[in-house]
């Protein structure tokens, strides 16, 4: 169970949770190709992609940062010829990059959701799309999107429904995927916090009782992993949840990834189901 040698495509990795799961395949020895479109420091948000790949080579992997918006198809494909010169191919391909507006209807501007569907709903599909032929060709592929599971219930996407079809649409082209591309042996999943995740991008809409009611980025890299590295014709087609898939690996204590610790209540993300319980005997 490792990642070393497998290269990695992630797309929107200069920060929060696509730096943690590129992060944690570097300690195995991973290739990481982080393909964003921070090239010069943001004044509000931390890492480029640069300094994602200064991280990563002092974790123990191989980094390639490429300066990528993925709503460009053009610049996806240079991406992904620049990862294969590179580095001879592709095995797994993270969709983490992701637009956020928690907006009603009338709040939500077409610009804003423009930028939402071009991102979150065709970004995932046009960098999976780009991926694929590589990924046909691997030992062991894996198509990882950061997206939540199905559930049509209308409280869940009343209040921002146009966020709310984009990171389902993630979701929906995952699930559509590992049926067309079961026979291959090619994995999709998902992969969704059970609680709200400490990231940049989330301080600067929560204050500091949201942050100490949230977990570390590690917690979603610890689970990736352990998804990421089991038998690509064994697990596709799934919904994951970050702390169920540790519970399944024997790892039941998740304290140490609290932002703050303590004993604060944590806070559930949107869009996890009602039956989404912490594992028995779990110590969070």
């Amino acid at each position: 169970m490792s990642l070393q040698g497998k290269t990695l495509f992630i797309s929107g990795g200069s920060r929060g949770i696509g730096l943690a799961i590129a992060l944690r395949a570097a300690r195995d020895g991973a290739n990481v190709v982080i393909a964003a479109k921070t090239a010069e420091p943001h004044a509000k948000l931390e890492g480029t992609i640069y300094s994602s790949a200064e991280a990563i080579e002092a974790a123990g992997g191989k980094a390639l940062p490429v300066l990528c918006d993925i709503r460009d198809e053009k610049q996806i494909e240079a991406a992904v010829a620049a990862a294969v010169e590179r580095f001879g191919g592709i095995d797994i391909c993270i969709n983490n990059a992701s637009a956020i507006a928690l907006t009603g209807t009338l709040a939500t501007d077409a610009k804003r959701y423009d930028l939402m569907h071009d991102i979150n709903a065709r970004g995932t599909f046009m960098v999976s799309r780009a991926c694929l032929p590589h990924l046909l060709k691997a030992e062991n592929p894996h198509v990882l999107s950061l997206s939540p599971p199905l559930n049509f219930v209308p409280e869940w996407f009343a209040p921002y429904p146009a966020y709310a079809l984009a990171k389902y649409a993630m979701s929906i082209y995952s699930m559509a995927m590992a049926a067309e591309f079961r026979e291959q042996g090619v994995a999709f999943n998902t992969l969704w916090p059970k609680t709200i995740i400490d990231t940049a991008a989330i301080r600067l809409v929560v204050d500091e009782a949201g942050i100490a009611r949230s977990r570390k980025p590690e917690i979603m890299a610890d689970a990736a992993w352990h998804i990421l590295t089991r038998p690509s014709r064994e697990v596709t087609g799934q919904h994951f949840i970050d702390e169920q898939v540790l519970a399944a690996a024997g790892i039941t204590d998740l304290r140490p990834y609290r932002a703050v610790q303590g004993e604060a209540r944590l806070a559930t993300d949107i869009f996890v189901p009602a039956d989404a319980v912490t594992p028995a005997g779990a110590l969070v």
